[in-house]
Order: structure tokens, then sequence, then C-alpha cells
């Protein structure tokens, strides 16, 4: 708690429009320690990845923040398959449609589902954002479709 805490109020972060917070899976003292201490934030995003074991974590994840009265803006179905970057094929590599399962059963929006690509990591390593650097691709047309998405659930708040 105290490093989230100094990690919140002791940086000058400017005029922030968002301020996007990258959590471990599951409802540890991590999430409660930021819901905690930013009780009037917009929302939530659930990652999940196309796997069983990470659906059960996502509906505790959910049943969690609805108890804390946190609203939801939706769910991102990370590394949801893959896209050769040479021929752009997709392919399945941990199944699929577990965000889907998720978000209907939990009566939440599937916000996009981002293909894993190489190039991602590649571009990050370059200090580069990757939707800069690979525009055209599936990952980066998912990740631009989340971010319009997540604009339109917060504009007029």
């Amino acid at each position: 708690m105290g490093v989230i805490h100094q990690f919140l109020s002791d940086i000058l972060w400017g005029d922030l429009e968002y301020l996007l917070i990258d959590l471990p899976p599951g409802t540890g003292d991590e999430s409660l320690s930021v819901l905690q201490l930013l009780p009037e934030m917009d929302g939530v995003i659930i990652v999940t990845i196309p796997s069983e074991v990470s659906e059960d974590v996502v509906k505790k994840t959910a049943t969690f923040a609805r108890k804390m009265e946190v609203p939801f803006l939706g769910i991102v179905e990370n590394m949801s398959g893959g896209v050769c970057p040479h021929c752009g094929e997709r392919f399945e590599v941990f199944g699929s449609g577990d965000g889907e399962n998720v978000a209907r059963d939990m009566g939440l929006e599937l916000m996009g589902k981002i293909p894993l690509d190489p190039r991602i990591s590649t571009a990050m390593d370059a200090g580069t954002p990757f939707v800069m650097a690979q525009p055209e691709t599936p990952a980066a047309e998912e990740f631009a479709k989340i971010v319009r998405k997540i604009e339109g659930k917060t504009e007029s708040k």
C-alpha cells in the first residue's frame, strides 16, 4: 500500500487525460490499494488471455470490483491468437473464445482482442510506440479500437 500510495501521490503527473495502471492478475493487495486510493476513478478494464484459468481469475476480479462498486469500462483479450509478421496469417496460440465467454457471462463489453505480434516488443525495446511504428497491423488496429472505446466511455466524465 505504501509504495502504491507514494507512486500515486508523490509523483508530479501534470495534466493527465488518462492514467492506466497495470496490476497483477487477481484480487490481491495491489488491486485493493488502488481502488482505495483512487475512489473516483472512471472505471476498470480487465485484461484476460484466451484460457479457462484466466477466465476464472477474471470472474473473481469482476466480482471483487463490483463489491467495491467500481464501474467497468470492459474487458480486453490480450494474446488473442497471433499474426505472422511475414504473411499476415492469423493463428490461435492459446485457444479462442474465452474473452467473449467471460464478457458475456459477466455482462461486460469485450472492448477488443489484441493478437500476439513480435513487433510489439521490438518497438517497445526501441522506445517507439508500436501503433506509430506499425499502424497498419491487426494489433495496432485493435489498440486503436480499444482507445476509441475508452475515450467514448470517459469523455462525458
